[in-house]
């Protein structure tokens, strides 16, 4: 897919009095915003008017999902950390996110550092305490509160914020950057699946497309306000007496409504960039307080060994459904509660999260290469999340071995375990009141990027970099702010996460398809870029070859005639023997009036045709050989001129000592296939100056003491061994 076949409609006239295009505003996409739009509030309202009835649905209907599609997940997950890897290190990497002359408008720390900030959110206090303490308590395997149960909460714990989430980003991320970028489609979601839809995107299919991830994106953001506001709630409670319950989660939620909105009315983004920044600050220096405060020695032992235990364990873990255990339970383990109530949450929550984390990591990451990008997104976030989960559950694992009340509580109350935690600690006040800050600061800067990114998704965007429309902004800050309230206090106005979490599930199953789609979309159109690179190399030759024809109109002529022609075999025969034989025979004549031994050897035939060589001997080096080979393939699809009655035509490829050089002379004149000739001869000669030069390099270090420099001088081309180069041509083709 190129530009040109981007789905961008017609072409914008130009004004009268300037004679340019008039500049292009963002404006709403009614379609997906209506939908979308209609859903939440419609969703909202249910729950706030029938909060009991809502519980009850979401999780009737998350435990169907859980039990009937639990196993897409991990097979979705696992495929998504196998798909971006295999980018990464492939020849697919080195493609860049924009044109081939784009280079990264970040430098290489500032780009990490924003990748570092994307990994650090409010839920990551909340679940790096709650989560091994509940695995503690309540091993999915194996006996409770022991060393190997607290070896395994934190490693399960690190598991499910490992890369396979950041690869769900990553490959969100990759795909709009690819698309918008490189190919210069709309950043949304419905542009990274043009390879497989075409421009059916544009239409129903695209709108749909777009309202599953407005869908998924929404609740996710919502999970993680409401991870937010009891994680603050409780907080507050404790710096300021503030009473938990509705009152106080209602006006947090209110403020995440009143900070966005005053962020699209009043341009603070800035402000909140800054604030963000301080944030991230302060969260590392909480991180190596408590790591030096008490225990270092084993925190960072701990850690070391958790690293181990993620990366060996990691296969195992990334597809154990848990089967058996689901079915027939050991005493005092319940797998099924486990899968349900934290893997298949995480990776639906990941799911969720990816367009909005996938923006951001796009609109940065222009001009890097995938692979850059790939590795980048992987072990940047993931490195600090690692280093603070060890820290801070074996911190509180080793409180809970000695204090069964805290154990209980942090299980019983997540929002309680943080804190609870650093009242362990000497400064617990003021530790607590930098928490209370951080986690504030994460939740108004969430808020205020989610509405953004809605805003985004539900329009039609000038350019890539370009945002919605500030009204609309506005509004979903709202819904969000809405939905976050009707899940938060469905079923009892307990403020509750449960809910939540079950909602997340639900919502995130239909854009876990899409994001699927997403990956063999990426895939395939790489690929297909793949394919266009090489079939440039393969061409190169004949466009050379055109400049040897005897006037440029026969020239160009001949070329469109060979285009539209596959030949048979006997079209094949009378080619090899009325063109390229006397070609190769004048070559090896003159060869001869210059004193060089060249002979044509006809003996060799392939598919029953002849198969001419042309070899040149040359004094106690390799010979130089030249093949031409036909070679039967079907006929394409694409041939609009056919003479023959079977499906099968002849290429008459180009074969070198090598082997094949991906190109057929047919459509050539015998000029141009003498021009060819030389051109492989000269690349011949060229390879063995360089193997000959390795050569002189390799006796003249042997012959040395080693004892002064060495260096001659001469550029680096010597500075290889001739033992270490391999016999190929210098086009990189490797020896049969």
């Amino acid at each position: 897919m190129s530009a040109d076949e981007s789905p961008q409609g017609p072409s914008t006239p130009a004004t009268a009095d300037t004679g340019e295009p008039p500049r292009r505003t963002s404006s709403v996409n009614l379609t997906v915003f209506v939908a979308s739009a209609a859903i939440v509030l419609a969703f909202a309202i249910w729950a706030l008017a029938a909060p009991e009835a809502a519980e009850t649905v979401i999780s009737e209907v998350r435990d169907f999902i859980t039990r009937w599609f639990g196993w897409w997940y991990f097979i979705l997950a696992t495929a998504i950390v196998g798909l971006v890897v295999f980018l990464g290190v492939s020849k697919y990497g080195r493609y860049r996110l924009g044109p081939e002359e784009s280079r990264p408008e970040y430098s290489l720390f500032t780009w990490t550092s924003m990748l570092f900030a994307a990994g650090i959110g409010i839920d990551l206090m909340f679940f790096s305490v709650a989560e091994p303490v509940t695995h503690f308590l309540n091993p999915p395997t194996g006996a409770a509160e022991t060393n190997a149960a607290a070896r395994e909460a934190v490693t399960w714990t690190v598991f499910h914020y490992g890369i396979t989430g950041w690869a769900m980003y990553a490959l969100m991320g990759g795909a709009l950057a690819y698309f918008a970028f490189r190919h210069n489609l709309p950043l949304t979601i419905r542009a990274a699946l043009y390879p497989i839809f075409g421009k059916r995107v544009e239409g129903r299919w695209g709108d749909a497309i777009d309202v599953a991830a407005v869908l998924g994106t929404i609740f996710g953001i919502a999970t993680s306000l409401g991870i937010g506001v009891v994680q603050l709630n409780f907080g507050l409670n404790e710096i300021f007496g503030i009473e938990q319950g509705k009152a106080a989660q209602i006006g947090l939620i209110a403020l995440s409504v009143v900070i966005a909105t005053a962020s699209a009315t009043s341009g603070v983004d800035k402000g909140i960039r800054r604030l963000s920044e301080i944030n991230v600050i302060l969260a590392i220096a909480m991180l190596i307080y408590i790591t030096v405060a008490k225990d270092a020695d084993f925190l960072l032992n701990g850690l070391v060994q958790n690293a181990g235990d993620y990366v060996s364990t990691f296969a195992d873990r990334t597809l154990d459904t848990f089967a058996w255990d689901q079915v027939n339970p050991p005493p005092g383990n319940d797998a099924r509660a486990f899968v349900d109530g934290w893997t298949l949450f995480f990776w639906a929550w990941w799911v969720a999260w990816a367009p909005f984390v996938g923006l951001f990591l796009a609109r940065i990451s222009r001009g890097r290469t995938l692979r850059q990008f790939v590795f980048g997104v992987l072990v940047v976030p993931f490195s600090f999340i690692l280093v603070w989960i060890s820290i801070f559950g074996n911190s509180a694992l080793a409180v809970a071995r000695g204090d069964q009340e805290f154990a209980e509580t942090t299980a019983s109350t997540p929002e309680a375990g943080f804190y609870s935690l650093l009242e362990q600690y000497p400064g617990a006040t003021l530790l607590i009141g930098i928490a209370t800050i951080t986690g504030l600061l994460f939740y108004v800067t969430s808020a205020d990027s989610g509405s953004l990114v809605m805003g985004n998704f539900t329009s039609r965007l000038a350019d890539p970099m370009a945002d919605c429309q500030r009204s609309l902004r506005i509004f979903w800050s709202v819904a969000i702010g809405l939905l976050t309230l009707s899940m938060l206090f469905a079923g009892g106005g307990d403020g509750s996460i449960l809910t939540l979490q079950a909602a997340t599930v639900i919502m995130g199953l239909p854009f876990s398809f899409v994001l699927g789609l997403i990956g063999v979309s990426l895939l395939r159109a790489v690929r297909n870029e793949s394919y266009k690179l090489d079939s440039f190399r393969h061409t190169l030759p004949k466009v050379i070859a055109v400049g040897r024809g005897p006037t440029e109109q026969a020239s160009w002529r001949q070329r469109l005639v060979g285009t539209l022609r596959f030949p048979g075999r006997v079209a094949t025969r009378r080619y090899i023997t009325a063109t390229v034989l006397p070609a190769m025979h004048e070559v090896a004549e003159q060869f001869g009036r210059e004193g060089i031994s060249a002979t044509v050897d006809e003996s060799a035939a392939n598919e029953g045709l002849p198969s001419p060589r042309l070899i040149v001997q040359l004094a106690d080096v390799p010979a130089f050989e030249y093949c031409v080979w036909p070679v039967s393939a079907p006929t394409p699809t694409y041939a609009v001129r056919s003479q023959r009655s079977d499906d099968r035509y002849f290429r008459c490829e180009v074969y070198l000592t090598e082997g094949s050089q991906g190109y057929s002379l047919s459509g050539y004149n015998r000029e141009q296939i003498i021009g060819d000739i030389l051109d492989q001869y000269e690349r011949h000669l060229g390879y063995l100056h360089l193997r000959d030069s390795a050569a002189d390099h390799h006796d003249h270090t042997d012959n040395s003491d080693f004892t002064g420099d060495t260096s001659s001088g001469s550029d680096d081309v010597g500075t290889v061994a001739e033992a270490d180069i391999p016999d190929t041509d210098p086009e990189g083709a490797p020896a049969p």
